[in-house]
């Protein structure tokens, strides 16, 4: 069990990333959602015991790893947003070494713990190749092959499928199902379809608070009936937006396709704009409309 609470964080300035921040996550998949800039990846740094909050409590297991953040390194796999390799290794080289940086114990010596960790991540065909010949996904599985080693009850994983192409990203939803069977994985991402794929509940961020604490099925059921879908010209986008609140935006055919969120209420009075039609919510819809409300309370 990891509990969080009462966490704050503030930065010269002053700056105040968390502001008060409190969950309790058991055992499975745990997704953090929100925008760049919302305090995520502060709270993924103290959580891994990298960064010292203002105020607060982290505590794993009964531990108070705030105190001491001795006591979640041993139980910690971390893979940061930004993860640094040395190109000219080869992928078992540069997990050997990574091994060797984090005081990794192996019994039967740091070569097949390199090689049983690059099987469990589908990297054994590429271990003598050199790091600067990996792709994006290649390297996030390299990343989690030494966030796994010691057998962590924590993975902490920040923006891990940022920048990777659907293929890839498909690969690495699987591979975080599978480590979330018997450990805790705290998700952060700033990507919808990560916590709609993968997370079976999620706490939404914004500038430094917990705005909702939800499941994905939730968050959809809560807008049942409100969001309806259209094709709009592009000159009347404008006056869409000032009439109602737009969820998405996008092209489809080389038309605009907007979905709005117009209450059960006044879409029973007649306040749907012609040509529009009711469609199923996603949770990108929740998490946007959650956005703008925050975004406007706070300005």
């Amino acid at each position: 069990m990891l509990e969080i609470r009462d966490l704050v964080k503030v930065y010269p300035g002053p700056v105040a990333a968390l502001q008060g921040v409190s969950i309790e996550v058991s055992s499975g998949m745990f997704g953090l959602l929100g925008p760049n800039g919302a305090g995520k990846t502060t709270l993924m740094r103290i959580v891994a015991g990298l960064l010292e909050p203002t105020s607060g409590k982290v505590i794993f297991n009964g531990e108070d790893i705030v105190n001491d953040p001795r006591l979640i390194r041993r139980q910690l796999g971390y893979l940061p947003q930004d993860f640094g390799f040395y190109p000219h290794l080869s992928g078992e080289a540069m997990l050997r070494f990574l091994l060797v940086l984090k005081g990794v114990e192996a019994p039967q010596g740091l070569k097949r713990l390199a090689t049983e960790l690059l099987d469990r991540v589908n990297l054994s065909y590429a271990a003598k190749r050199k790091v600067k010949g990996y792709s994006g996904g290649m390297k996030q599985r390299l990343g989690i092959a030494q966030a796994l080693a010691g057998d962590p009850r924590l993975i902490v994983v920040d923006e891990p499928t940022a920048g990777l192409d659907p293929e890839e990203r498909i690969r690495f939803y699987r591979l975080l199902a599978e480590l979330a069977e018997d450990r805790t994985v705290l998700l952060s991402t700033h990507i919808v379809e990560d916590i709609s794929v993968l997370c079976p509940r999620v706490a939404i961020m914004y500038d430094g608070r917990f705005v909702a604490d939800t499941t994905p099925t939730e968050a959809r059921k809560r807008l049942a009936g409100t969001i309806y879908q259209g094709a709009v010209e592009q000159q009347d986008l404008d006056e869409i937006e000032r009439l109602y609140r737009i969820t998405q935006a996008i092209l489809i055919e080389g038309r605009n396709q907007v979905r709005i969120h117009i209450s059960q209420g006044a879409a029973a009075k007649g306040g749907v704009p012609e040509g529009f039609e009711p469609v199923s919510p996603t949770l990108e819809d929740a998490y946007l409309l959650l956005a703008q409300a925050n975004g406007e309370a706070s300005s």
